[in-house]
């Protein structure tokens, strides 16, 4: 329950920001901008959260090694935005980040944490490419890097504690409460999608 509100607290926290959190809005300046960026869209949002979504469902050493994962190949991507690189369909990979990986957390399947580390490092070098593309050029780049890749293992840390914490409250419906979470964020990934949110 505790995870639960310190969640909430954190969104509520983030919300009034979030408006910031994309250059030309307020003072982007280093490891601030960087951490304020992906709370900045719902697309970053809802994918680094099903990231710690998925991995309570998956439970042993995915709970650290795929968000790990997540994180380092992010910043591979942000070096990739930065320099210039066209990487196509970025827009489209972000939005079916959260749809893909939602919906592998509602399959409540197994998957070796290799696999696992390997799909959600394909999607986190689009969103590291964006958010390389997309930084302000008074930001700083290791500052800016460090920011967003803080954020994103804060956020993964949300949907861990927030999907391990339902799992408990529900006692032996915990994995198919965790799948159900999951899919809620497939559906939110189809919202943002279709337009719908």
């Amino acid at each position: 329950m505790r995870a639960i509100v310190t969640l909430l607290t954190l969104l509520f926290i983030a919300i009034p920001t979030a408006a910031f959190a994309h250059p030309g809005h307020g003072p982007d300046i280093g490891a601030v901008a960087g951490f304020l960026h992906p709370m900045g869209g719902l697309d970053h949002i809802l994918c680094m959260v099903a990231v710690g979504v998925f991995v309570s469902v998956l439970g042993g050493r995915a709970l650290w090694l795929v968000p790990l994962s997540f994180v380092g190949m992010m910043a591979a991507g942000f070096l990739l935005g930065t320099s210039g690189v066209d990487l196509p369909y970025v827009e489209l990979m972000i939005g079916l980040s959260s749809v893909v990986i939602g919906a592998v957390a509602a399959s409540g399947r197994s998957m070796p944490v290799a696999a696992a580390m390997g799909l959600v490092g394909l999607f986190a070098v689009f969103h590291g490419f964006a958010h390389g593309a997309e930084m302000p050029a008074n930001a700083g780049g290791l500052e800016f890097a460090l920011g967003f890749m803080f954020a994103t293992a804060l956020l993964h840390l949300a949907g861990i504690g927030a999907a391990l914490s339902l799992s408990r409250l529900a006692g032996r419906y915990g994995r198919p409460v965790g799948q159900a979470v999951g899919a809620a964020f497939a559906l939110g990934g189809l919202g943002l999608l279709a337009g719908w949110l």
